[in-house]
């Protein structure tokens, strides 16, 4: 197994925050993992994307020509990558805030309010975890409980900031979850 997936979006949406929580919770399963951060020239508000590759087995390379998913939290992130992305992937939407589909036929798309989920939580910073959740719950990369464990370690030193990531990524897990029983 080799799983590579992407994660864009602008720089301040915690995409990085996203692929680094998932690389940390394929270290905690055993899994091989490579965590490779790109920021745009003005980091906050400009373009930042990561890559993540999973493996039980060793990765000869970081690079991702061709992912297996794709998590997009903007429109120029969708603009960018939904070209490259593997015939049969996965690409995880925000829909708050991507207006445009995919032209692609041959891909999955699964769209997640990431936004107004955070929003009712009271913390629109944590529209990430709540893709994070359901990234998860349709992939199984990871166990879930392995990335709440991941997210403790990661926040340890900021209680509220953990407690509110634990929850986003339960409301992105349980939408997804609850999406899948009610289709």
């Amino acid at each position: 197994m080799l799983i590579k997936t992407v994660f864009a979006g602008f720089g301040g949406q915690g995409v990085l925050s996203m692929g680094y929580v998932l690389a940390y919770a394929a270290m905690i399963e055993g899994l091989q993992v490579t965590y490779l951060p790109s920021y745009g020239a003005e980091v906050r508000g400009g373009t930042a994307n990561c890559t993540v590759a999973v493996s039980n087995e060793e990765i000869a390379s970081p690079i991702a020509s061709t992912p297996d998913n794709v998590v997009v939290m903007n429109n120029p992130s969708l603009e960018k990558f939904q070209h490259q992305i593997l015939t049969g992937g996965v690409m995880f939407l925000n829909s708050n805030l991507v207006e445009q589909r995919p032209v692609r036929g041959d891909i999955i798309v699964r769209e997640i309010p990431c936004n107004d989920l955070a929003h009712t939580l009271g913390s629109d910073q944590s529209a990430n975890m709540v893709m994070l959740g359901g990234f998860i719950q349709q992939t199984s990369l990871v166990r879930l409980e392995s990335i709440q464990s991941a997210i403790s370690d990661v926040f340890k030193e900021k209680k509220k900031a953990k407690e509110m990531n634990l929850k986003a990524l339960n409301v992105g897990y349980d939408y997804m979850k609850n999406r899948e029983e009610n289709a």
